[in-house]
Protein backbone atom coordinates (compact mmCIF):
# COMPACT_ATOMS: atom_id res chain seq x y z
CA UNK A 1 0.00 0.00 0.00
CA UNK A 2 2.82 2.40 0.89
CA UNK A 3 4.51 1.73 -2.48
CA UNK A 4 1.28 2.48 -4.36
CA UNK A 5 0.84 5.77 -2.49
CA UNK A 6 4.47 6.70 -3.17
CA UNK A 7 4.02 5.96 -6.92
CA UNK A 8 0.89 8.13 -7.07
CA UNK A 9 2.62 11.05 -5.32
CA UNK A 10 5.66 10.79 -7.62
CA UNK A 11 3.48 10.70 -10.76
CA UNK A 12 1.55 13.78 -9.58
CA UNK A 13 4.80 15.69 -8.95
CA UNK A 14 6.19 14.70 -12.37
CA UNK A 15 2.90 15.66 -14.03
CA UNK A 16 2.91 19.03 -12.28
CA UNK A 17 6.46 19.73 -13.42
CA UNK A 18 5.65 18.84 -17.01
CA UNK A 19 2.55 21.01 -17.13
CA UNK A 20 4.22 23.94 -15.37
CA UNK A 21 7.09 23.81 -17.84
CA UNK A 22 4.80 23.64 -20.86
CA UNK A 23 3.00 26.93 -20.15
CA UNK A 24 4.08 29.80 -22.40
CA UNK A 25 4.63 33.27 -21.00
CA UNK A 26 2.68 36.26 -22.30
CA UNK A 27 5.88 37.51 -23.98
CA UNK A 28 6.39 34.18 -25.77
CA UNK A 29 2.78 34.09 -26.94
CA UNK A 30 2.91 37.74 -28.07
CA UNK A 31 6.06 37.02 -30.08
CA UNK A 32 4.32 34.06 -31.78
CA UNK A 33 1.17 36.06 -32.55
CA UNK A 34 3.23 38.95 -33.97
CA UNK A 35 5.27 36.53 -36.11
CA UNK A 36 2.08 35.13 -37.65
CA UNK A 37 0.18 38.40 -38.09
CA UNK A 38 -0.22 40.04 -41.47
CA UNK A 39 0.09 43.68 -42.48
CA UNK A 40 -1.93 46.22 -40.50
CA UNK A 41 -5.55 46.75 -41.54
CA UNK A 42 -7.83 49.70 -40.81
CA UNK A 43 -10.65 47.77 -39.18
CA UNK A 44 -12.47 44.51 -38.58
CA UNK A 45 -16.12 43.57 -38.19
CA UNK A 46 -17.56 42.71 -34.78
CA UNK A 47 -21.28 42.54 -34.26
CA UNK A 48 -21.26 42.21 -30.47
CA UNK A 49 -20.08 38.64 -29.93
CA UNK A 50 -16.51 37.42 -30.01
CA UNK A 51 -15.70 33.76 -30.55
CA UNK A 52 -12.79 34.12 -28.12
CA UNK A 53 -10.00 36.43 -27.00
CA UNK A 54 -6.70 36.16 -25.17
CA UNK A 55 -4.64 38.81 -23.44
CA UNK A 56 -0.98 38.87 -24.47
CA UNK A 57 0.30 40.90 -21.54
CA UNK A 58 -1.15 44.30 -20.69
CA UNK A 59 -0.81 46.07 -24.04
CA UNK A 60 -1.89 43.54 -26.68
CA UNK A 61 -4.53 40.89 -27.25
CA UNK A 62 -5.80 38.61 -29.97
CA UNK A 63 -9.54 38.48 -30.64
CA UNK A 64 -11.23 35.70 -32.60
CA UNK A 65 -14.30 36.91 -34.45
CA UNK A 66 -14.83 33.36 -35.77
CA UNK A 67 -13.15 30.01 -35.12
CA UNK A 68 -10.37 30.61 -37.69
CA UNK A 69 -10.50 34.41 -38.02
CA UNK A 70 -8.50 36.44 -35.54
CA UNK A 71 -6.89 39.86 -35.16
CA UNK A 72 -3.91 40.97 -33.11
CA UNK A 73 -4.74 44.27 -31.43
CA UNK A 74 -1.81 46.37 -30.25
CA UNK A 75 -2.88 49.05 -27.78
CA UNK A 76 -1.56 52.60 -27.27
CA UNK A 77 -0.11 51.65 -23.90
CA UNK A 78 -0.69 49.63 -20.82
CA UNK A 79 -4.31 48.58 -20.29
CA UNK A 80 -5.27 48.06 -16.62
CA UNK A 81 -6.58 44.59 -15.76
CA UNK A 82 -6.47 43.36 -19.37
CA UNK A 83 -4.63 40.19 -18.44
CA UNK A 84 -7.01 39.50 -15.50
CA UNK A 85 -10.37 40.46 -16.98
CA UNK A 86 -13.01 37.96 -18.02
CA UNK A 87 -14.99 40.51 -20.03
CA UNK A 88 -14.06 42.92 -22.81
CA UNK A 89 -15.99 44.93 -25.34
CA UNK A 90 -15.34 47.59 -27.94
CA UNK A 91 -16.24 51.26 -28.24
CA UNK A 92 -17.18 50.68 -31.89
CA UNK A 93 -20.57 51.72 -33.18
CA UNK A 94 -22.21 49.82 -36.02
CA UNK A 95 -20.10 46.68 -35.79
CA UNK A 96 -16.82 47.98 -37.26
CA UNK A 97 -13.79 48.37 -34.98
CA UNK A 98 -11.23 50.93 -36.26
CA UNK A 99 -7.56 51.25 -35.33
CA UNK A 100 -6.74 54.69 -33.93
CA UNK A 101 -10.39 55.51 -33.25
CA UNK A 102 -11.86 52.70 -31.18
CA UNK A 103 -10.91 51.17 -27.86
CA UNK A 104 -11.01 47.83 -26.13
CA UNK A 105 -13.18 48.28 -23.06
CA UNK A 106 -12.02 46.14 -20.14
CA UNK A 107 -14.37 45.46 -17.24
CA UNK A 108 -12.69 44.85 -13.89
CA UNK A 109 -14.05 42.96 -10.88
CA UNK A 110 -15.96 46.02 -9.65
CA UNK A 111 -17.53 46.46 -13.13
CA UNK A 112 -15.45 49.57 -13.71
CA UNK A 113 -14.63 49.97 -17.39
CA UNK A 114 -11.25 50.96 -18.76
CA UNK A 115 -11.14 52.06 -22.42
CA UNK A 116 -7.79 51.23 -24.03
CA UNK A 117 -7.21 52.78 -27.46
CA UNK A 118 -6.41 50.35 -30.30
CA UNK A 119 -3.22 51.50 -32.05
CA UNK A 120 -2.96 48.72 -34.64
CA UNK A 121 -5.02 45.81 -36.01
CA UNK A 122 -3.37 42.89 -37.82
CA UNK A 123 -5.06 39.71 -39.11
CA UNK A 124 -3.60 36.54 -37.60
CA UNK A 125 -2.94 33.19 -39.28
CA UNK A 126 -4.69 31.14 -36.60
CA UNK A 127 -3.48 27.73 -37.80
CA UNK A 128 0.14 28.93 -37.82
CA UNK A 129 -0.26 30.37 -34.30
CA UNK A 130 -1.74 27.10 -32.98
CA UNK A 131 1.11 25.09 -34.51
CA UNK A 132 3.82 27.49 -33.29
CA UNK A 133 2.41 27.56 -29.74
CA UNK A 134 2.21 23.75 -29.67
CA UNK A 135 5.84 23.45 -30.86
CA UNK A 136 6.99 26.02 -28.29
CA UNK A 137 5.22 24.16 -25.47
CA UNK A 138 6.76 20.86 -26.61
CA UNK A 139 10.24 22.43 -26.67
CA UNK A 140 9.81 23.85 -23.17
CA UNK A 141 9.01 20.39 -21.77
CA UNK A 142 12.22 18.84 -23.10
Amino acid sequence: MRNLLFAIVISLVVGACASAGSRLTDDQRLEIHRAHAGAPVRSFQNFGTLYSWTALGDSALTVWTRRHQAYLLELDGRCPDLDFSHTIGFSAQGGTVFAGMDSVVVLDRQNTSFPCRIREIRPVDTKAVENAERRARERSVH
